[in-house]
């Protein structure tokens, strides 16, 4: 008669290491969300200061940017939302196309071995220096930019914006590739089936079953976009013009922080302006995640 062994010790060390694992990942998560509040509440508590000395509506709606000003300073920060705003379009036209045209190309047309290079290639991009960057747009794509468009200067939102594409790209064409690579090959096997051809199934397969990865690809694109500060500051001028003329210098909210900071004392009303200057660029990019989540939340129910 087979002796019976007992699964306790095992079933209990296989529960306690279950608890264990979990308690660990709900530390990390409490991590991820204390440092998000202390980042928001470190904004928060640097700009109240300021917003009693100036009204929230003139800081939004002013269109002059002055802070140093040593009789008159000016704290409207519509020049510095407009030129980030500016900016951030300029690369998202450019590279979201192009970031989805390579991420299907990659994913559903290039030969293997094609492929097996090119992502690397595209992948080793994003590991470039943003001052790198900034320094081939400076001295050598701002040439071009003066020839083709003739700008008001050599620096300009135009050429922020493209480097910022050229930034944006491999981060788009990772995460979007990955996602069709998810993509069930059943999937693609029962549009053939029906008599799709290759670029219907992309079109009316493919892409929509890989409609969030794209979607989460766009926005984390966007998010460097709209963050980014060095190549910005290198490339764009830094004159605080309310504008929307891209071939005129601007001034981006992360540019400023990064310029002024240093030339502003600590606890002045002008330190205590650039900390809302940051409040407000951490809302909208808060904002833009959550605008993110809800149409992929109405697309997933919509897909069903």
């Amino acid at each position: 008669m087979a002796k019976k062994v007992s699964t306790y010790g095992v079933d209990y060390s296989r529960r306690f290491t279950e608890i264990l694992v979990s308690g660990a990942l709900f530390i990390c998560m409490l991590i991820c969300l204390s440092v998000l509040f202390l980042i928001f509440w470190m904004l928060i508590g640097n700009s109240i200061p300021f917003f009693e000395e100036v009204s929230v509506y003139d800081f939004l709606t002013g269109d002059q940017w002055n802070p140093f000003h040593p009789n008159y300073p000016l704290f409207g920060v519509q020049p510095l939302l407009t030129g980030t705003l500016l900016v951030s379009i300029i690369a998202g036209v450019i590279a979201i196309p192009i970031g989805l045209g390579a991420s299907i190309y990659i994913s559903e047309v290039a030969d293997p071995k094609v492929k097996n290079w090119l992502k690397p290639f595209i992948e080793i991009i994003a590991s470039v220096p943003s001052v790198v960057l900034g320094l081939f747009a400076v001295i050598i794509l701002a040439d071009y930019v003066m020839i083709i468009f003739d700008p008001y200067s050599r620096l300009n939102a135009l050429l922020g914006g493209i480097i910022l594409a050229v930034m944006m790209i491999p981060i788009q064409v990772t995460i979007a590739e990955e996602a069709m690579n998810a993509v069930p090959n059943s999937l693609r096997e029962a549009s053939y089936a029906l008599g799709a051809t290759r670029w219907e199934t992309i079109r009316h397969a493919v892409v929509p079953a890989a409609f969030s990865g794209i979607v989460a690809s766009i926005v984390l694109a966007l998010g460097r976009a709209i963050g980014e500060t060095m190549a910005v500051t290198m490339t764009t001028g830094n004159a605080a013009l309310n504008t929307w003329n891209p071939l005129y210098p601007v001034l981006t909210m992360p540019a400023t922080l990064a310029i002024e900071i240093p030339e502003a004392a600590s606890g002045s009303l002008q330190y205590q302006a650039l900390f809302a200057v940051g409040l407000l660029l951490f809302i909208i990019t808060f904002a833009v995640n959550i605008v993110a989540d809800i149409v992929l939340a109405r697309y997933r129910e919509a897909y069903k």
